[in-house]
């Protein structure tokens, strides 16, 4: 049976400037390229779990306007349940991506900002694009709740000791007002490292990749560490296939279109 697992969480239309380079305070830098693709973290780890075998609720919210069915479209396409509320409008996120892969990102929360979820049972996925409130009532009946802290913002320091696992890079972790139980902290180019109560348990290094843009890659590892330990992997397996899902979806560009199926991220571990 595949692992089952509910995410709540943000649906936005990624607006993506492709630049040389990233501008400085005040600089205005012409020549871009402008791409629309779907993105939201909640949505992206959505996406990635169900490619990656899951069966995948999506809890959240989406605009009235014609932004939606394009924000919606990889969802719909990767099978994903959605049980998203309609009103206001579709989120959005600005994103410059330049030549090496590295990127800014403003968001403009919309719809996102109005989620009131009902607890869910089972696995649960959330991310910090919504309400804080909202992740908290979700988290109220979950079994596994795994949270990922990103973007780094003040939390109350119940909602991560309800966490089972915390997924977080360096700054996120020092937002963070408590040692979650098990932590999994990524490290960039470096892998990640996963700390129960603090101590180092496991440690993995991604293949080597050349990027192209990182706006999902976070998701990514997000989604296939705890599909990993869903189907009942082992902390470092599950680690080093994080790690390479992180790696491959910053090899491509866009959000959602860059996340790996297992089929593509087995031959990439096999081949590196």
């Amino acid at each position: 049976m595949p692992p089952e697992l509910t995410v709540v969480g943000s649906v936005n239309l990624d607006l993506v400037a492709r630049v040389a380079r990233l501008p400085r305070p005040g600089e205005t830098i012409g020549g871009a390229e402008l791409e629309r693709v779907p993105g939201g973290k909640g949505a992206n780890q959505a996406v990635a779990a169900a490619r990656l075998g899951a069966r995948v609720t999506m809890v959240g919210a989406v605009g009235e306007d014609e932004l939606a069915a394009e924000a919606l479209a990889e969802l719909e396409s990767s099978g994903v349940i959605l049980r998203l509320e309609r009103r206001g409008a579709t989120g959005i996120a600005l994103i410059l991506v330049d030549d090496d892969g590295e990127n800014q990102i403003v968001v403009v929360p919309g719809a996102n900002g109005t989620v009131r979820p009902e607890p869910v049972e089972g696995a649960l996925l959330c991310q910090l694009e919504l309400p804080v409130e909202a992740v908290q009532a979700a988290a109220a009946g979950s079994g596994f709740f795994c949270l990922n802290a990103a973007p780094a913002r003040s939390l109350p320091a119940e909602l991560v000791e309800r966490a089972d696992l915390v997924v977080v890079n360096r700054l996120e972790r020092e937002a963070l007002p408590v040692e979650p139980r098990l932590t999994a902290l990524t490290l960039g180019a470096e892998g990640a490292v996963l700390l129960e109560r603090g101590e180092e348990v496991a440690r993995a290094r991604p293949p080597a990749i050349e990027a192209v843009d990182g706006t999902a890659a976070g998701d990514a590892f997000t989604a296939c560490l705890l599909v990993s330990l869903l189907e009942q992997r082992a902390r470092g397996e599950a680690l080093c296939r994080a790690c390479a899902a992180g790696a491959l979806a910053a090899s491509r560009f866009g959000a959602q279109p860059s996340l790996p199926t297992t089929e593509e991220l087995d031959a990439f571990l096999a081949g590196s």
